[in-house]
């Protein structure tokens, strides 16, 4: 089972799939009043129960909506409030898109090989520290083999990651808020949009210790287990956003492959503060749905906004702040 988890995985970012559920929507809440000004569609996306900030500029407002990955779908939030909100803005910004050509899934395909697999004749102990090995061989002492030893460092953090609780059913914000949009037909693009030959190419040309973050935070958070992630997705919703961004799951998502890959990370967060600038120029109001993580981190865009003398409206997203 482990050598198709790699690839079907990729697949699903490749097609730009992974995270946009195709479920029918939820049935509105009657408490959730339409939005007709401003104000009432703040007021209705504060409802949904996630992390938001508002920022205002002259005639422009931005609500920033941050997002984490493997919301559960049972999980206590209304998604119906933001729903509501969605269908008062003008305009959306989504997160960057992965978009692949038929041939880039071929080409996957064919190298798969390569990508699940480390160089012949190494193993995962010829890449991290003694005692790190350690900690892999107690999480891994119920296998029933030893090829864990030879799945690429990617492969391995994923299998770790699914063992911490990373939930990969869900329907999290921006499955809500774009299905929401297409309906109304409100006009909205991802913030920037990753060519599948790049995602395959850093896979197959990055030598395996470039994950080696990624393995060393996926460790942690599979020896803390489910419940980490439980609470991950408790403070989100009850905006503990310090508490979120201090998760082990969150802490190893943040680092591991596609999000957190080496090149792929500092476009993401260069992307998305040039796109809360360019909707700050615009008039009207602008819906964001970013990760919660590039928003709120140490010099994410709400450092920058309130660098700026912008005052971001919202759940505090640093320690300091309470």
């Amino acid at each position: 089972m482990k050598k198709v988890a790699i690839p079907a995985f990729s697949l699903a970012l490749v097609w730009g799939a992974a995270g946009f559920a195709q479920d029918a929507a939820l049935a509105p809440d009657p408490a959730v009043a339409e939005a007709t000004d401003l104000g009432e569609v703040v007021v209705t996306a504060r409802r949904a129960g996630a992390p938001m900030w508002t920022v205002e500029r002259g005639d422009s407002v931005v609500i920033l909506i941050g997002s984490i990955e493997g919301v559960p779908r049972d999980h206590p939030w209304r998604p119906e409030a933001l729903e509501a909100a969605t269908l008062r803005s003008q305009r959306i910004l989504y997160p960057m898109e992965a978009r692949a050509s038929p041939a880039d899934v071929l080409r996957l395909v064919w190298r798969i090989r390569t990508i699940a697999r480390l160089p012949a004749g190494r193993t995962v102990g010829d890449y991290v520290s003694p005692e790190l090995l350690g900690r892999l061989e107690r999480l891994k002492a119920d296998e029933r083999s030893d090829r864990w030893k030879t799945e690429s460092l990617v492969g391995l953090s994923l299998d770790l990651l699914r063992d911490a609780g990373r939930e990969r059913r869900a329907r999290g914000a921006p499955t809500v808020v774009r299905e929401a949009a297409r309906r109304a037909r409100i006009p909205g693009e991802p913030v920037g949009l990753v060519r599948g030959d790049e995602l395959i190419d850093n896979l197959i040309t990055l030598p395996p210790e470039t994950y080696l973050p990624c393995l060393e935070a996926a460790v942690d958070a599979a020896e803390t287990g489910s419940a980490a992630a439980r609470a991950r997705v408790d403070d989100w919703s009850r905006l503990r956003v310090p508490e979120v961004l201090d998760n082990p799951l969150d802490r190893a998502l943040n680092l591991c492959w596609p999000s957190g890959d080496p090149e792929i990370a500092p476009v993401l967060r260069t992307r998305w503060g040039q796109a809360v600038q360019e909707a700050l120029g615009q008039p009207g109001v602008t819906l964001a749905v970013a990760p919660l993580r590039i928003l709120a981190e140490a010099g994410g865009v709400l450092d920058q906004l309130e660098a700026e003398g912008l005052d971001p409206a919202g759940p505090a997203w640093r320690v300091d702040q309470r």
